[in-house]
């Protein structure tokens, strides 16, 4: 969504404090039901709503007026006046019940995509909250995801009454998630390990789904939630609104949207050719022994005063953070291994500025919505070129411009040469700086590829590896070197 000249947030505790200090404070405890009644307009209260208006009736693509007022003035109140593509595709389709499959990257409005029409339809279709059967549920990849929709639904729905929502992800104790679910709410947000769990316990029951979303289905498979996700889906009714959407289109992604979606409407925000035009982009060659060098002085230029630096593994971004606040750089790592607390605590000290720099694994920067970010460093290339993406995304948000920077040694030449295809142009090359390679540079064959994985804890990477197989002890990011997010095996059965 386009914001009003002069109004920047891209938070939403953020735009809650400017625009009302009564709704910004601490985020709510994960698992306590949120209830949204700021303003006595309820479809009760006044009589039956009026059915949504057909498509065509929103003139030159206000799909804005297509609204009830009280969700109306919540999007005009956080600054919003434009709806963004993916808004203006999905939006009237979603209004009239219809099954979408929407391939839209990250920063493109598409959270909003649905919960407006999910809002709506909620208060249109008032009904009581029963235990442990949530009208709506919304499957997100990581916690931080969970909980930035979970924002969405608080600040889009903050002039409704009766409408309730949750939280559910691994990390934390559970009770406050069950006591929640026991109470009724209407909108679950969930991750899909801790899904099952409760799912398997007895404390959730999906058969009142009325409306199901699967976002950022591309990294639930990533990260090996197949299994999962079809459990989910199994438990399902057969009659029930579908929402599918994804950065990318592999095929694996689209045979399971087969599964879900019937009937749907197709919204395509330039699919595999990402938007991209706004993010000053650079690569520095470097030996990999001098990466921590280069990012040292980097950081010694106070432009880059807030920064997201992606490595692969966890234990490099502990690494990362551990010796840039040796050199007085305040920085913390945000990554699976880390709990709950440690992470909520690093991405607040990350959003209040106390902290400069964030290290993350890309698993636990999905989420991240932070104001004002101006660099994304890729400290390490990813190993999947979509990845790229999703990472230069956290910089160049609501229409800002921003910079990013990637490290390059020679065993990660092939990962730059895939990510320039991916984006269909050159990244520029950096090379005014004291450690630069030619080396790197002119990597090929053998030299451009990690050397193959001998053994658990060994450098390198095997490509041979089967998508589904297992390596790293089922965990995000592995041993040593492995590639990560690749079907099942970094992760296993691990719960998030």
């Amino acid at each position: 969504m386009q914001m009003n000249p002069g109004r920047k947030y891209e938070t939403m505790n953020e735009a809650r404090s400017a625009h009302s200090p009564a709704l910004a404070g601490p985020a709510p405890v994960p698992g306590a039901p949120v209830s949204i009644h700021a303003a006595p307009w309820t479809a009760a209260s006044r009589g039956p709503a009026p059915h949504p208006p057909a498509p065509s009736a929103a003139p030159s693509g206000d799909v804005f007026s297509l609204l009830l007022p009280p969700i109306r003035r919540a999007v005009a109140e956080e600054g919003y006046t434009t709806p963004t593509p993916v808004q203006v595709q999905s939006i009237p389709h979603l209004l009239t019940g219809r099954d979408l499959l929407g391939c839209a990257q990250t920063g493109t409005g598409k959270t909003a995509a649905f919960v407006l029409p999910i809002l709506q339809h909620l208060v249109t279709h008032p009904r009581p909250a029963a235990s442990m059967r949530p009208r709506v549920l919304i499957l997100a990849p990581t916690r931080e995801l969970a909980a930035q929709i979970g924002d969405s639904v608080k600040t889009y729905g903050r002039h409704v009454r009766g409408v309730t929502h949750t939280v559910i992800f691994g990390g934390v104790g559970q009770n406050p998630q069950v006591q929640a679910l026991r109470r009724g709410v209407d909108i679950a947000i969930a991750t899909p390990g801790r899904l099952l769990d409760l799912m398997q316990q007895g404390f959730a029951r999906l058969d009142a789904v009325e409306i199901f979303v699967l976002d950022e289905a591309d990294r639930m498979l990533d990260m090996g939630f197949i299994r999962d996700i079809r459990k989910v889906i199994a438990a399902l009714p057969a009659r029930r609104q579908s929402l599918f959407f994804s950065a990318t289109l592999a095929p694996e992604v689209v045979e399971l949207a087969r599964t879900l979606v019937r009937d749907a409407v197709h919204v395509a925000i330039r699919p595999e050719a990402p938007a991209v035009e706004r993010i000053a982009q650079s690569v520095m060659f470097v030996d990999k022994p001098r990466k921590d060098d280069l990012l040292a002085h980097l950081l010694r230029d106070p432009g880059i005063d807030r920064v997201i630096v992606f490595t692969r593994m966890k234990h490099i971004a502990n690494r990362v953070a551990e010796k840039l606040g040796r050199v007085g750089v305040p920085a913390s790592a945000i990554h699976g291994n880390k709990s709950q607390s440690a992470r909520t605590s690093a991405l607040a000290g990350f959003k209040a500025g106390r902290v400069r720099v964030l290290v993350a694994t890309d698993i636990a920067a999905r989420g991240i919505d932070v104001d004002g970010i101006t660099h994304v460093i890729n400290y390490d290339l990813p190993a999947e070129p979509e990845t790229y993406v999703h990472r230069i995304g956290r910089t160049a948000r609501a229409g800002a411009d921003g910079d990013a920077i990637s490290f390059c040694c020679a065993e990660e030449r092939d990962d730059l040469r895939s990510i320039e295809r991916l984006v269909r142009r050159p990244v520029p090359v950096e090379s005014a700086h004291p450690f630069h390679s030619e080396t790197a540079r002119n990597a090929t064959g053998a030299a451009a590829r990690p050397p193959p994985k001998t053994g658990r804890g060994q450098p390198g990477r095997s490509h041979a590896a089967p998508r589904g197989g297992h390596g790293g002890g089922g965990h995000p990011g592995g041993g040593h070197g492995a590639r990560p997010f690749r079907g099942v095996r970094s992760f296993g059965s691990v719960r998030r």
